[in-house]
This record gives C-alpha cells, structure tokens and sequence, in this order.
C-alpha cells in the first residue's frame, strides 16, 4: 500500500504522462502580444559569445567517383616457406585493392583459380607455386579471359629486413616506372600492360589515400625483370628504398587464364633443375681432375729412371782450385779441458802457475 501511495502522489506543478509542455513561440511581425499577458523581454546578442561547440566530420578530400573496379587475388598453393609468406603480405599491404584467400591444394588444377577469383569478384590474380620447397614460381593473369604469365622468382628481400630504410603512407597510390625496353619488343609490352592493371592503384579506391609517396620500378636486366619499390622524399624528390624487392624470371607468356596456347617463350630461361644438375657436374668435373693428376703423379713416380749420358761440355767453365801440401802432425794434439764454468778454468790457471813457480825456485 506505502508503494501504491507513493506511485500516486506527483509532485507540483507535474502534469499527467503524455502530455508536454508545449514552448511559448515568441510573436511575430505581424502579430501582436495579448494586452492582458506577460510581454517577453528580447534579451540583446552577446558579443564575445563564440559559435556553438560541434563535432562535424570533415568531408573526404578525394569527391571523385570510383570507376576502375580492378580488384587482384593474391593467395600461394601449400608448401611455401617463410620468406615467400612475408613477401605475399607484403604484396598485399602495398596493393590496398587485393584479397586474400587460403591456400590451394597441389593436386588442384590451376584452371580452378579462374573460379575462386570469380567467387571472391576478382579480375586479376597474383599466384605463388612452391615446388620442392625450393623453387618459388609466380603466375599474373587476367581472369578469366587471359592473358597470364609464369615466372621464375629469384633474390627475394622482404619489409622486415632491416636495410631497407624507406617508409610510405599505408594505401597512398604508386608511381609506375617501367624500362624503356617494355616500349620495344610485344612480349614486354603485353607484360607491362598487365602490370600497370594490377601493381596500380585505382583511383578513388576506399581503402586508398590520395597520396604519391613511392614508385614501383620494372627493370629489364640479364634478360630478367627487376623489382624495386622506393620512397620519394618531399624535400629533394631523391629515392630510398622501402621494399620488397624481388627478381622475375619470364619462363612463358599464355593466351588463356592459367594455361591455353603459348605466345612467347622465353629462349634465354634454364630451369632450377637444370642449373643444380650442371653445379653438380662442375664439381664432379673438379673431383675427377684431381684423382688424374694423382694418377699420373704415381705412374711418374714408378717409372724406370733413365740414365742421361754425361755431357763433355760440362767441365770447360770449371777452374781448379790451388793444391794445399799435405801437413802429416808426428805429435798427438794436447788435449783441451772441458770446461763448464769460468771459474774452475782461472783456478786450473792458477795451479799451473804455482807449479811454474815451485819448478823454478827449485832450480
């Protein structure tokens, strides 16, 4: 009942629920205040009064509309090691338009790719191939029309390496430099079109910056494409290197996504299996020149000497040396006391000199 009383009193002045005060408006030009009532005094502006404390949400400084929807795939197959690991993060911290995906079974065909890139809404892919737990191949292509391209990956440096000293905003756009060599022969020029679609940022991408504060170079150098990615400072637009760094090797060039008829390949290419075998060979070759020199150092060695007859000639420069007369000594030497210390030869000294003396004051 104490509760009930309580639930029921209000407090003055309160008025029942669902009802609210409604705010007095101030009169307007037209309408004049009532005789009777209240007048409202107009309270006059404050002079130092600042603008009200908001929060607003400063628009994007990039108000363009995103049209080059290029998205790149970028996933390996089992068996990859460490090094390959970091250098796929790294790929995709430098590409802020890529995805990521879990690794593809060996027995898996590659043509599978093209399906996984259509179910994750990918129209290029980058895909590492471990072989042997030694040999790293990279496939770029263009799902699932094609082209693709298969290289040999070599002298992989990664971002956690401590010389490389450059730094970059995360998800700002990068310069594409390319060797003017990409300009001249059709096969550089297919590959670098493939490049600028997947390395280059699109435009107004969400998980872009509006920056240019590093440049990926393609270098062509001993028939391979050289990899590098360095900052630009702002102060004296000079270079310093961020990483990864790696090397391609262009083994072949197909017409469709992950296989199809071939368009070039590469005359110059020797692959990993090839170049072991022939540093094994170099170092049995060493091994069996050495076991020949022995042999025949042996066969010398047991051969019959031959006897060179004597040369005639040998004597005309030789000039006889004086006859010394032949001295025959009648008498036996005296014979020289060994003596260890110097002390024992002055007393041996004095004892001949004291008998000296006794033989002669005798006479």
């Amino acid at each position: 009942m104490a509760w009930g009383r309580m639930a029921a009193k209000r407090k003055r002045g309160a008025l029942p629920a669902g009802k609210a005060k409604r705010a007095r408006s101030a009169p307007g030009a037209g309408e004049a205040a009532p005789e009777g009532g209240p007048r409202e005094r107009s309270i006059p502006p404050q002079e130092n009064s600042g603008p009200p404390q908001e929060y607003s949400i400063p628009p994007p400084v990039s108000q363009g509309k995103w049209k080059n929807k290029e998205r790149v795939l970028i996933f390996s197959s089992r068996g990859i090691n460490f090094r390959t690991r970091h250098l796929m993060q790294d790929l995709r911290t430098l590409m802020p338009h890529s995805k990521a995906d879990t690794k593809m079974d060996r027995k898996d065909q590659l043509f599978v790719i093209n399906e996984v890139c259509e179910m994750k809404n990918c129209n290029k892919c980058i895909f590492f191939e471990a072989k042997k737990k030694q040999d790293l191949y990279m496939w770029i292509s263009n799902t699932p029309q094609g082209p693709s391209a298969k290289f040999l990956v070599q002298n992989v440096h990664t971002l956690a390496e401590l010389k490389m000293t450059g730094n970059c905003l995360r998800g700002s756009r990068p310069l594409l430099s390319f060797d003017p060599i990409f300009d001249r022969e059709p096969h550089y020029a297919l590959l670098k079109e493939l490049f600028i679609q997947i390395f280059g940022t699109p435009q107004y991408h969400p998980k872009s910056q509006p920056f240019v504060d590093h440049v990926f170079t393609f270098t062509i150098t001993d028939e391979r494409i050289w990899f590098r990615n360095y900052q630009i400072i702002e102060e004296d637009a000079s270079l310093v290197e961020i990483g990864p760094r790696f090397v391609l090797n262009l083994i072949k060039i197909f017409q469709g996504s992950f296989g199809g008829p071939t368009l070039y390949e590469n005359p110059h290419y020797q692959s990993p299996n090839m170049h072991r075998r022939l540093l094994r060979l170099s170092v049995a070759a060493k091994f069996r020149e050495k076991q020949q020199v022995k042999e025949v150092q042996k066969i010398k060695k047991k051969g019959t000497k031959v006897l060179v007859e004597e040369d005639p000639t040998e004597v005309v420069f030789e000039t006889p040396a004086e006859e010394k007369p032949v001295e025959i000594q009648l008498v036996k030497p005296e014979s020289k006391p060994i003596v260890k210390d110097k002390k024992k030869l002055r007393k041996i000294q004095r004892k001949k000199q004291k008998k000296l003396f006794r033989t002669e004051g005798s006479a």
